[in-house]
């Protein structure tokens, strides 16, 4: 098996759903109260109500990121019809920072999937500079794709996600690397 076939991200079909394949050039670390984010790990609801840390990495200040976070799952994973569902969306984030640094340009709305297990993407992008970035007029089928084309964005620098379910949720087989 190559790495190719062992990464969590083609494994997860997060590459396919939401993303064509990319290199990783940037490093990001996603927690919420102190858990981090890591391909496939599991997080409740509860544990995700609030916007979570986000801390990039790059070592060239005057280079700026946007971040976007879907779920490819929505209303449900066996009809994703609203894939994919727009929960934030932040711009003109400063290497070396977090998202708080950013432009907020849809604000955070916290994971509540109501049916099966649902996959939530977070992805960092390279912009060519400052933009304006305009919030779209609505969350669901939204396109990570369309929106990096749109903004000449170019391929993802990062991504993770991490899987959630009702918070008393059963049954269905989560993503896992």
């Amino acid at each position: 098996m190559s790495s190719r076939d062992r990464d969590p991200l083609i494994l997860g079909r997060v590459v396919g759903d939401v993303l064509d394949n990319f290199t990783r050039t940037i490093p990001m670390r996603i927690t919420y109260s102190n858990k981090d984010v890591n391909n496939g790990r599991e997080l409740k609801p509860s544990e995700v109500l609030n916007q979570p840390r986000v801390e990039i990495g790059g070592d060239d200040l005057r280079t700026f990121y946007t971040l976007v976070m879907v779920d490819p799952d929505a209303p449900s994973p066996s009809d994703p019809s609203l894939r994919e569902y727009l929960h934030w969306l932040v711009t003109d984030i400063p290497a070396t920072t977090g998202a708080s640094f950013g432009q907020g340009i849809v604000n955070y709305e916290s994971p509540r999937p109501t049916m099966g297990i649902h996959r939530f993407v977070f992805v960092l992008f390279r912009q060519l500079g400052r933009q304006t970035v305009y919030a779209p007029g609505w969350r669901q089928n939204f396109r990570t794709r369309d929106f990096s084309e749109l903004y000449n964005l170019g391929p993802p620098v990062a991504a993770v996600y991490f899987n959630c379910q009702r918070e008393n949720g059963s049954g269905g087989r989560p993503f896992r690397r």
